[in-house]
């Protein structure tokens, strides 16, 4: 699964609590109904580009998706502390790679390739979108 994710890609996040309005505030007015505390928006549907993959935690760095708050003390050398927001890892199993032209999420499958390098024949592996017809994704295409 790691090997489908590379730095530099472009991910939606598909699992998760929601980040659309409308939705929350129906959620919330149930909540409220029901006595109990409203809910936060989540990063569901938040696309960004991947900082960093952990292949042994099986979990990835997106840029501006799991804002976590961090408290910074002040360093002896003049480091300024206060209040700073980083990205915290996710899952891989929660994020899908964007197509870079229609911006929607598609399944990855792999072809295998026979190419020509320095006068040697060498089999490649490359990334190839799966299925994904009915909303107007073309499988086979290079990732």
């Amino acid at each position: 699964m790691a090997a489908k994710i590379k730095k530099g890609d472009l991910v939606e996040v598909v699992r998760g609590r929601t980040s659309n309005e409308k939705q929350l505030a129906e959620r919330n007015a149930r909540r409220e109904a029901e006595g109990l505390a409203p809910l936060t928006p989540g990063d569901k549907g938040k696309q960004g580009r991947v900082i960093k993959v952990f292949p042994a935690e099986q979990k990835v760095l997106v840029e501006g998706v799991n804002l976590k708050t961090r408290h910074v003390r002040q360093g002896q050398q003049g480091q300024a502390g206060g209040i700073t927001t980083i990205e915290a890892p996710i899952s891989i199993a929660k994020v899908a790679l964007v197509d870079p032209e229609t911006k929607k999420p598609v399944r990855v499958g792999f072809r295998e390739e026979v190419v020509e390098r320095d006068g040697r024949k060498r089999t490649v592996r490359v990334r190839v979108t799966r299925g994904g017809a009915k909303r107007g994704i073309t499988a086979g295409k290079e990732l």
